[in-house]
């Protein structure tokens, strides 16, 4: 809005040039949400509190962890509605609205996150732990990815390559598998991010400095000087991408305000799969895929760490982890809740500033 309504009258005052920047507008749209996000945040939380939609508790195998989550059945859930609604106000101030990638970014959010508002609801319904079933939620991410990799499929304008960091030049063109492989990329990060949050602060402070990372590579990726000189592939109008990544380390830092230990609000799957998918689509847009593994390795642990639990256990009857995900096994090791909150966030960051590096390191 600030972009559109402003950014024209600078032939009457120079001053507002500034909003052609996409600098300018990252800030403003991080310190939007962040705002947004830590004055509403009373609201929300005194709101659920009164609808009574409380986090449901389901019952471990693992009476122990189990004992350490009962104080938070009476923490409201649900505030991914407090998350998307910050993310909307500040992209829809700062945001250049005929962008078309992030209108794409925009409505993955919503619908990845229609997807969570409605297995929290029917969690509330049923006073239970049990939503959704597994099933039905991931025939909708399959319906939504598959409609989302066939529009980039026939689209002659996005490339269907996978590149590869730190080899310059490494490409491999996927044609038609492009499809599925946008399908694995929005499941595989949505479920991923949904599955680390399960420690207060967790997730939400490994996702800005995973976000604070894409909003580097969106503005560099969609400069084609930059793009040059670093031997990246250069995508035209994904610099605007910025803004919407630095809405999400505002936003991830503002719920962070009150999500922190002890927590007094849960994002629930409204705020944990829209916020995923949030991340999958950006990476798929500015041809980054390889680079959320890396950036976003904390949340590739955590699934990993499930996956293979589970196999591991079907196939022969053992368990490679005390309980998964990995952050529960941490918890069984004895450490306590706040210290593997920081210590994964930690590695989050180390993470992050290897991403960044592939840039150079090619």
């Amino acid at each position: 809005m600030f972009y559109h309504f402003f950014y024209p009258a600078k032939e009457y005052w120079f001053v507002f040039n500034i909003f052609k920047y996409i600098t300018v507008r990252a800030v403003g749209a991080s310190v939007t949400a962040f705002l947004v996000a830590v004055l509403l945040g009373p609201i929300v939380i005194r709101w659920l509190g009164q609808m009574k939609v409380m986090n449901e508790v389901k019952r471990l195998h693992a009476d122990r962890i189990h004992s350490f989550y009962a104080d938070k059945a009476q923490v409201p859930t649900m505030g991914g509605i407090l998350i998307i609604g910050s993310l909307l106000i500040a992209n829809l101030l700062w945001g250049d609205l005929t962008n078309r990638f992030l209108l794409l970014s925009l409505g993955v959010l919503l619908a990845f996150g229609l997807i969570g508002l409605i297995d929290d609801l029917l969690k509330l319904r049923s006073k239970s732990a049990q939503g959704l079933s597994l099933l039905v939620k991931l025939t909708g991410q399959l319906m939504l990815g598959v409609l989302l990799g066939t529009y980039f499929y026939l689209d002659p304008e996005f490339s269907t390559v996978l590149y590869a960091p730190f080899f310059k030049g490494l490409a491999l063109p996927l044609g038609l598998w492009f499809v599925p492989f946008t399908v694995a990329v929005l499941i595989g990060s949505s479920n991923a991010l949904n599955l680390t949050d399960g420690l207060d602060g967790l997730a939400v402070g490994c996702l800005a400095f995973t976000a604070g990372t894409f909003s580097i590579l969106t503005y560099v990726i969609g400069r084609a000087d930059f793009a040059r000189y670093l031997g990246i592939p250069f995508v035209a109008g994904t610099g605007e991408l910025s803004v919407f990544c630095a809405s999400l380390v505002g936003v991830a830092v503002g719920f962070l305000w009150y999500n922190s230990y002890p927590a007094t609000i849960m994002m629930g799957d409204t705020g944990s799969l829209s916020l995923g998918g949030a991340l999958g689509i950006v990476a798929i847009l500015i041809k980054s895929e390889i680079a959320l593994l890396i950036a976003g390795g904390i949340f590739v642990w955590e699934a990993i760490s499930v996956l293979a639990q589970v196999i591991s256990f079907r196939c022969f009857g053992k368990r490679i982890f005390l309980m998964a995900p990995y952050h529960h096994h941490l918890q069984l090791k004895g450490l306590p809740e706040s210290k593997v909150t920081v210590r994964l966030w930690i590695v989050a960051f180390i993470l992050s500033l290897i991403c960044l590096g592939t840039l150079k390191l090619r």
